[in-house]
């Protein structure tokens, strides 16, 4: 997949284009049917499949009191994107300029003499231009002076009733709900980050996890214990995942992810790691004594191991 960081970065001699344009936080199934229908368009018309997506979500620039959390970061969101098919993404800053624009002007600039688009796929609810002036009606009008056609794609309702949506797949994180977050994502919920020192408790209780950096990529999900993996370098061990501030100790940060390898000891100070929940196992519990943090624990890990045989 090609990435082109803003519109400058988009070449003269590119291809006519099938486009679709979105958030794609998380590159949900609700994004994914979108993809499909992409890239099968593409196929059939002898297209190239872009995708056009945003450095981050326009509330963080109009209304960043009501911005929630991402899902991914852009690098996650882009990875993610790759492994679907698309042959490019258009990645734009959504900046003071952007959301100025008219849908005229955005229509003009990113779309035609842009991407040179001759199909466009958006959802019902699609709009576009200065203080979301453009709507579905609006663009169709557009596109026929333009030279491209608009389809509009139904929302992916796993259930007949709710479409899947980021704010959805969120929720279920804040309830620790992976497994089911992991059926609307189309993927294992993760975060990624670099492992820093911590207190060292684990290793004195003979359970040495990586620390993740608070500063870490994706959304954490909410305190507790869970079974998922650590990857490092593209190799892939399974782990026992603790999530929050550790009410046992003092001190901890809050939302501190710390994942124990599963049977082996490995030096992964300063590594980026990627941690996948892949079950919830309990919510965080304070005890009273380290015998009983102990015997628990080694419960957790035996648990993990279970449920990632």
């Amino acid at each position: 997949m090609i990435v082109y960081d803003g519109l400058d970065a988009v070449p003269a001699d590119r291809p006519a284009s099938v486009v679709t344009i979105g958030k794609f936080d998380g590159v949900h199934a609700g994004h994914r049917a979108v993809i499909d229908r992409l890239r099968a368009t593409a196929h059939r018309e002898g297209l190239a499949a872009v995708v056009v997506t945003f450095d981050r979500n326009p509330l963080a620039l109009l209304n960043p009191q009501k911005c929630p959390a991402s899902l991914v970061s852009n690098e996650q969101k882009l990875e993610l994107l790759g492994e679907t098919g698309i042959d490019a993404t258009l990645l734009v800053a959504f900046d003071q300029a952007f959301a100025a624009q008219s849908p005229e002007d955005f229509v003009r600039r990113v779309l035609v003499d842009g991407l040179g688009a001759r199909r466009v796929l958006v959802g019902s609810d699609f709009r576009f231009g200065a203080k979301g002036a453009g709507d579905v009606a609006l663009l169709r009008e557009l596109g026929e002076a333009s030279g491209f056609v608009v389809e509009v794609i139904d929302d992916v309702r796993p259930d007949g009733e709710h479409r899947v949506s980021s704010t959805w797949i969120r929720r279920l994180l804040d309830e620790g709900d992976v497994a089911a977050a992991e059926t609307l994502l189309g993927h294992v919920p993760s975060v990624r980050g670099v492992v820093v020192h911590g207190a060292a408790r684990g290793r004195e209780l003979g359970f040495p996890t990586a620390n993740l950096s608070p500063e870490s990529e994706g959304l954490i999900p909410a305190d507790g214990v869970y079974a998922g993996h650590l990857i490092d370098a593209g190799v892939r061990y399974p782990a026992a995942i603790s999530v929050g501030n550790n009410p046992t100790f003092e001190g901890v940060p809050q939302k501190q992810v710390e994942a124990y390898v599963i049977d082996e000891e490995i030096d992964l100070y300063d590594h980026v790691v990627t941690v996948e929940f892949s079950h919830r196992i309990r919510g965080m519990w304070a005890f009273t004594g380290i015998d009983a943090l102990i015997e628990k624990i080694q419960s957790d890990v035996d648990t993990a191991r279970a449920l990632l045989a």
